[in-house]
């Protein structure tokens, strides 16, 4: 299996903004998906935020990012980033999730969501927020 690391930014309304701006200095392509396409959301107010985005380039550039949803708090600086661990295996994927939970905070357990077979995101023992994933093609 190969894994891929990638920053993820985390926001509060200006992700989309964010996306394209980086798209705008590095090309490549855009993806974006709102919270209603992600999570369901239905609230008028946060059906547009970004739920899951990225900007890939083909020279190497990869940055993730979202928009905090209202019921989680969010202060800029505190949880600004996750390190993305994406991988194709989940035994693999789930042997670093087990050496990364030793000792941490579990945000999300690692099992099926409704964007990936496998996704789940804990705080480690050094403050780091991690979100280990199996990768798929979004296709919306």
């Amino acid at each position: 299996m190969s894994v891929v690391t990638t920053v993820h930014l985390n926001f509060r309304g200006q992700a989309r903004a964010a996306l394209e701006f980086y798209q705008s200095v590095f090309g490549g392509h855009l993806t974006l998906v709102t919270h209603a396409q992600s999570y369901g959301t239905t609230d008028p107010a946060e059906v547009d935020l970004i739920g899951w985005g990225q900007v890939q380039s083909e020279r190497g550039f990869h940055v993730m990012a979202y928009d905090v949803p209202a019921a989680r708090a969010y202060e800029p600086g505190i949880d600004p980033l996750f390190v993305s661990l994406r991988g194709d295996d989940e035994t693999e994927l789930r042997g670093y999730w087990d050496a990364l939970a030793k000792d941490a905070t579990i945000k999300a357990p690692l099992e099926p969501s409704g964007w990936s077979p496998l996704y789940g995101m804990l705080t480690d023992a050094f403050g780091v927020t991690w979100v280990l994933d199996i990768a798929v093609a979004y296709n919306g």
